[in-house]
């Protein structure tokens, strides 16, 4: 079952705004696009703590997508998988809460740091990358490298099926045994849908995918400031060219955004005066959308306003 109930204004709005972006330029977007976006009647903070788990998951947003449930590679969006993983892993005693993994969360999260999510990934599944292993040793290094995927699995959400949470991110690209486990053509890449994503933040902001206290910690990390002198004073600000910059003055956001040569993405919830609060999750893919820095803000400039 889906965790959020379509609604059929939404999807013809979204639907609309989609065409008018394609029609002003950007040939094909329909086919490079993925969106997830829904409302809520009230904030989405913590809302999950007046009920039980099987209780917050029943009641679903209104929400509406386009091309949701299609895996994508999702660039540096993998990190916000990684975080909760390490929160589900610190809760479960099955890691050891030390500052340097405060630190490398942090980074990894707010400075989208490549190195520090390498350390993440050797944490969560007890592997290091190094020289090229032999069929046997591979094998078994792999294994340890699923464990995210397999406790995502166990998660039993829809919205996860052929997804890929197992790689780590990369300034150059894999090397040596993470070269190896790319797969022929790289099929074993990162591969994340609108969908599965959205349902990720949902719960991490609701604060019911794990205990309060870790989610807490968790949106701590996702909450991006839109004071425009902050911003200019880090030009990855994860803001200027995403959703954030489309978004009214006085706005709150929590948000993941990705981007390489052949993607630009986003992962936001969103609390604006005078408009219901919004979850909104989009991958768009191709080099001429990974150069499009307008895409993003408009699209939250659009969908904010309802």
């Amino acid at each position: 079952m889906a965790f959020y109930c379509p609604d059929g204004a939404m999807a013809q709005r979204l639907q609309s705004v989609v065409a008018q972006l394609q029609a002003e330029g950007r040939p094909e977007l329909e086919q490079e696009l993925s969106i997830t976006w829904l409302r809520y009647d009230r904030s989405l903070l913590q809302s999950a703590a007046a009920s039980d788990n099987a209780a917050f998951w029943g009641q679903q947003p209104k929400g509406a997508c386009w091309n949701g449930e299609r895996p994508r590679y999702p660039a540096s969006v993998v990190k916000l998988v990684y975080l909760v993983a390490a929160e589900a892993w610190l809760q479960r005693q099955l890691i050891d809460d030390t500052p340097e993994l405060r630190r490398a969360l942090a980074d990894m999260i707010r400075d989208s740091s490549n190195d520090a999510t390498g350390l993440v990934v050797d944490l969560l599944t007890g592997t290091t990358s190094g020289p090229e292993l032999a069929e046997e040793g591979l094998a078994s290094w792999g294994l340890r490298r699923q464990l995210v995927n397999r406790w995502l699995e166990e998660l039993g959400w829809p919205e996860w099926e052929g997804c890929n949470a197992c790689q780590k991110t990369w300034g150059d690209g894999p090397y040596g045994r993470e070269r190896q486990f790319y797969g022929e053509g790289g099929g074993n890449r990162n591969r994340l849908s609108s969908d599965a994503v959205a349902r990720l933040l949902h719960g991490v902001i609701a604060g019911g995918i794990l205990s309060p206290q870790a989610c807490t910690r968790m949106q701590g990390l996702l909450a991006r400031s839109l004071d425009a002198d902050q911003r200019a004073a880090d030009p990855e600000n994860q803001v200027d060219g995403f959703l954030g910059e489309g978004l009214p003055t006085g706005a709150r956001l929590w948000s993941k955004a990705g981007w390489m040569s052949q993607a630009r993405h986003d992962a936001a919830y969103v609390e604006a005066e005078g408009q219901p609060p919004m979850l909104l999750v989009v991958l768009s893919e191709g080099a001429a959308r990974a150069a499009d820095a307008q895409l993003l803000p408009e699209l939250a400039r659009q969908l904010v306003q309802g």
